[in-house]
């Protein structure tokens, strides 16, 4: 499998658009090595290499049991599809979802390698509530054929991800006990989803250390300054049915919104 003809692939398939299905079966990733080498490639492709930062897929052990797998996995985050909090976007009728999620930006970079939770904390600049938007590119709803796409394709994909919406920087996270903050979702002013920050690998920052250490930051040459990382969701992701207002919270983090229209 060449990586190069794999992330081309998925571009065309993303630039087609829904409805979508697994790769072929000669170019879909079948190792995570080769998953990874293929969103290295698709970075490059969208001239996304350093890119905006990284999302955190299945941080949580309810996401890990919803995605079938056994550790996290992360992928890049073009800069284009991160916007503020409030931001409107068009409704284009693609199987879109949202997710709970507690964001940071960094202070330094982070090398690959080794990093504990001490290490992690002091390399973090702002701490602030997030929606990761992601997209089901993988058959039939709600989350796709996944046992099909498997590992190496969900990474090669970027996990799910289609973009990111971006609330405000919290005044003093510094002060609070992370992995206690309760975190909530709602879409159109309905309850949909709660959490808290321990159950992002049992403290948020713990997240930002293992992605440090993964083979995903060492493909890109580790995590650097002015990143944004989306370390995980608290709720399982909210499949959206068409235009709508989404909003999450996070005790002492703030708020994030987007709508679809």
């Amino acid at each position: 499998m060449e990586a190069a003809t794999t992330a081309a692939a998925i571009l065309s398939a993303r630039r087609r658009g829904p409805p979508y299905a697994p790769l072929p079966a000669d170019v879909a990733p079948r190792t995570l090595a080769e998953g990874l080498a293929a969103q290295v490639a698709l970075a490059r492709m969208l001239d996304a290499d350093p890119p905006a930062g990284f999302k955190i897929g299945a941080t949580a052990a309810g996401m890990r049991a919803y995605l079938g797998l056994e550790h996290p996995l992360a992928g890049f985050m073009p800069r284009e599809g991160l916007v503020e909090s409030g931001a409107t976007l068009d409704w284009s009728g693609a199987p879109l979802g949202v997710e709970c999620e507690i964001g940071v930006r960094l202070a330094r970079d982070l090398p690959p390698g080794p990093c504990d939770l001490a290490q992690a904390e002091d390399a973090v600049a702002d701490v602030f509530a997030a929606i990761e938007i992601v997209e089901n590119r993988y058959g039939p709803p709600p989350a796709g054929d996944l046992k099909t796409v498997g590992p190496g394709g969900l990474l090669a994909d970027q996990v799910f991800h289609h973009g990111g919406v971006l609330g405000k920087p919290a005044a003093d996270w510094r002060a609070l006990d992370l992995a206690a903050v309760p975190g909530r979702m709602r879409v159109d002013g309905m309850d949909v989803g709660r959490g808290r920050g321990a159950d992002l690998l049992g403290h948020p920052l713990a997240a930002l250390a293992w992605l440090a250490g993964s083979a995903e930051a060492a493909a890109f040459g580790g995590l650097r300054e002015g990143q944004v990382v989306l370390l995980g969701s608290v709720t399982p992701p909210i499949w959206l049915e068409g235009p709508c207002t989404v909003e999450v919270a996070f005790t002492g983090l703030g708020e994030a919104s987007v709508r679809f229209a």
